[in-house]
This record gives structure tokens, C-alpha cells and sequence, in this order.
């Protein structure tokens, strides 16, 4: 793991599955509201960055973007990526697997 963002053996666990059953993914975190603040799994074809993404760190090679403003607005936090059991209410991979990512402060 690098930069600003770390995850536990679980997370960790839940990306090396999400990778086998899809190929290279990315994590984008949103900053919308309810699960729309969760960090959302993606193919990384189904996400490229954008030009106001930002490169947060990378968790076993898989990068993790978060938007400028909402970097900002966080305060440039560091973050723990983990898992918690239930599916999410977002388009994130790992949802249909009966758990769902979250993003604590690290």
C-alpha cells in the first residue's frame, strides 16, 4: 500500500476476488451522500481518472482516486479501506458478494 490510503486483510481479500472475477479494477472515492460516500469498486475501463481526480495511493496496486474538491474538503485525509458485511446501494463490484467497502479515517 502507498500514499494515502491503506486497507485491511479483509478489504485486501474482497480486491484480490473483485480482480480474479473482473480484471484490473480502480477505487474511486465519492463524495456524494448515504452509500454515495462509500468507495466505489470499478472496472478500471469503466473508470478512467478524470482531469480533477486525484491519486490518492494504491492498495496491491490498485489505484485509489478521490475529486480534487472533495480531497480538499476532507482535509487531504488518509484513508482505511475496509469491509463491512451487506450489499450497497451503489454500482460497486463487490456488492452482489453480500458485503460492501467503506472508507475510514486513517
Amino acid at each position: 500500500m502507498s500514499g494515502r490510503v491503506t486497507a485491511t486483510e479483509a478489504a485486501i481479500e474482497t480486491i484480490r476476488r473483485l480482480e480474479a472475477e473482473h480484471g484490473p479494477v480502480a477505487f474511486f472515492q465519492s463524495g456524494g451522500c448515504c452509500d454515495g460516500s462509500s468507495p466505489m469498486c470499478l472496472r478500471q475501463d469503466e473508470m478512467p481518472p478524470g482531469p480533477n481526480d486525484v491519486l490518492l495511493g494504491e492498495i496491491e496496486g490498485v489505484p485509489f482516486y478521490i475529486d480534487a474538491e472533495q480531497d480538499d474538503r476532507w482535509h487531504h485525509p488518509t484513508i482505511v479501506v475496509d469491509v463491512a458485511q451487506g450489499a450497497s446501494d451503489t454500482l460497486s463490484l463487490e456488492g452482489p458478494g453480500g458485503v460492501h467497502f467503506v472508507a475510514r479515517d486513517g
